[in-house]
């Protein structure tokens, strides 16, 4: 086969311009928001905790992530050139989805780590050390690249027979599951399983790391305490409210329900605004990373 053909969206030929410069400006806005936030945390001593190295590990995959997807968009838009090869588009749902299944694993050792913060702050030191920390995401990265090793395998083996017109702007596995004539059981039950370890199961212990944590906020005497332990929380509470609202949307429900203007839509504010959100959410929410910022441009400023 020799691949396959991706349908974006519909617009008249005098809104291309237009179009590929809004999404050309958003892909630059999410790059370099992403990118400054890592630099920071790795330049910035006092931020190489973990709670920032989870964070600089969450704006690695938005950067990967819309690499991965906005390049191939920009391009179609562009040239309107938009054929895909069979190879590439497997390869693009192949780390489209481990990227989302490490982001499901590192938003629950987040909420494990402000769990400890918060719940037992003597026993911070102990429970999440620095070397524990790296260890939890290079396991984040290396389990979840590994469990789709067989999605990308099945898909591979698929037969297409009928249309080979990809109605989405990238390859993700619900509508290449739609064209294709095989018997898909086997992958959608494989969904389902990893669906429910990856996404149900680290949904569960982020909900009741935070029963734990409002528990003990709610017990702190002070309202200046009590504020100062829920904006610790606050950014990543709002970045797992909108990751699972749009990855439930996506995927929780079978093939049959399918629903292409849904699935583009909820695709797009996963692909598109939630990258091009959390650095907003964890630079406005942060006042380390806000000062650690001040301080890089003043350098800049005095350098010049």
């Amino acid at each position: 086969m020799s691949g396959f053909s991706i349908q974006v969206f519909l617009y008249a030929d005098n809104l291309q311009i237009p179009i590929f410069l809004t999404f050309f400006l958003i892909y630059i806005a999410i790059f370099a928001g992403n990118l400054i936030i890592v630099t920071l945390v790795i330049t910035n001593s006092h931020l190489l905790t973990p709670m920032y190295i989870f964070i600089a590990n969450l704006s690695v995959i938005d950067i990967a992530s819309t690499s991965n997807i906005l390049p191939k968009l920009l391009a179609i838009f562009l040239t309107k050139e938009n054929t895909i090869s069979f190879a590439g588009c497997i390869t693009q749902m192949y780390f489209f989805m481990s990227w989302t299944c490490t982001e499901f694993v590192l938003l629950t050792f987040m909420a494990y780590d402000r769990y400890i913060a918060i719940c037992h702050p003597l026993h911070y030191p102990i429970y999440m050390s620095l070397r524990l920390c790296i260890e939890l995401s290079f396991t984040a990265w290396i389990v979840s690249f590994l469990v789709l090793v067989g999605h990308a395998v099945l898909v591979y083996k698929l037969s297409f027979c009928s249309s080979h017109l990809i109605d989405h702007f990238f390859c993700d596995i619900n509508p290449l599951l739609k064209l294709s004539c095989s018997d898909i059981t086997i992958i959608e039950l494989l969904n389902y399983i990893e669906g429910t370890i990856l996404g149900i199961t680290s949904f569960l212990l982020i909900i009741i790391s935070y029963i734990f944590i409002i528990s003990t906020i709610l017990t702190i005497k002070s309202s200046e305490g009590r504020h100062k332990a829920f904006s610790t929380c606050s950014a990543h509470l709002t970045c797992v409210t909108m990751f699972y609202g749009t990855i439930i949307c996506l995927y929780v429900r079978p093939t049959s329900s399918y629903s292409l203007k849904q699935d583009k839509f909820f695709s797009f504010l996963y692909v598109v605004l939630v990258p091009f959100v959390n650095p907003i959410i964890y630079s406005l929410k942060n006042e380390n990373i806000k000062k650690a910022l001040r301080f890089k441009i003043t350098f800049l400023q005095k350098g010049k």
